[in-house]
Formats: C-alpha cells, sequence, structure tokens
C-alpha cells in the first residue's frame, strides 16, 4: 500500500506549468494570420486611378491676355499686385487692395480671378486681410498660393 499513497503524494507535490514554446508557437501563427489578412484587405478596398501626365514646364508659356491678378503678400505686410502673368508686380499698400480690387472686379466681372500668394516669411493675418477684400468686392474664383516664391514675383 505504500507505493500507490506514495505515488499519489508526487502528483499533490508536482506544480501545474505553462509550457512558454507552444504559446509563442500560437502567437506567432495568429500574428501571420492577422497580416496575410490585413494585406488582402487593402487589395479589395484598392480602386484604379488614372492620374495626369505632368508636362515640362518649358511647354507652358503665360498667356499674355490671362486677367489673373496676382497679390503677393511680403513679411513686412506689404503687398504687390500683378495683373497677368507677363506683367511686373507693382508694390502697394494694403489700403490700396480694395479699391484696386473694385475696378477689378466692375472691368472683368465673372472673369475675374484672384491668386492669392505669400513670401516664404509672410504673416497670416494680411493673407486673410486680402481674403476678406476679394470677397467683399464680390470675385467669385479666388486662390491661395501654397508654394513659397520671393516677394514681388
Amino acid at each position: 500500500m505504500a507505493g500507490p499513497s506514495q505515488s499519489h503524494g508526487d502528483e499533490a507535490k508536482k506544480k501545474a506549468r505553462i509550457e512558454i514554446i507552444p504559446l509563442i508557437d500560437v502567437i506567432f501563427f495568429l500574428l501571420a494570420t492577422f497580416v496575410l489578412f490585413t494585406l488582402s484587405l487593402n487589395k479589395l478596398a484598392s480602386l484604379p486611378v488614372d492620374l495626369p501626365v505632368a508636362t515640362p514646364q518649358t511647354e507652358q508659356k503665360p498667356n499674355p491676355d490671362d486677367p489673373t491678378v496676382y497679390l503677393n503678400i511680403s513679411d513686412q505686410g506689404t503687398c504687390y499686385w500683378k495683373q497677368g502673368a507677363m506683367n511686373p508686380a507693382e508694390l502697394i499698400s494694403t489700403a490700396e487692395i480694395a479699391p484696386r480690387l473694385s475696378d477689378y472686379a466692375a472691368r472683368f466681372g465673372a472673369q475675374a480671378r484672384v491668386l492669392i500668394q505669400g513670401d516664404n516669411k509672410a504673416r497670416f493675418g494680411p493673407a486673410v486681410i486680402a481674403l476678406d477684400e476679394v470677397r467683399k468686392s464680390g470675385i467669385k474664383q479666388v486662390s491661395v498660393q501654397t508654394t513659397v516664391q520671393p516677394s514681388g514675383r
């Protein structure tokens, strides 16, 4: 009788162990399954897109009849007014923006377009004032240029 009771006592002394190696195998299997599943979702969610082809800048020539006004805001708060791509820019004060825009809107009507530019150190306040003046003058086609260039160009 000593044999069976002794074996029962040995089982009681053994503690339960968690084997880490099979656990790591299961985690890697789940990780691989998750990665493959997410990669297959990307293929299902994609749409074919025809991207535009860029033309070299040498082929693009400015239109001399373009009535667009380029309003450049500098870092000192001064403004440069340039009407048409071929004309030189002229230095104006912020007080001159409103009357010039009103005159421009009256001459060109629905064809009036304004492009507001800023140099790399310009503050946002004068650009907002220029946008406000464009809105007050009734010009509907207004853009803000996001590329940086020197003032007066």
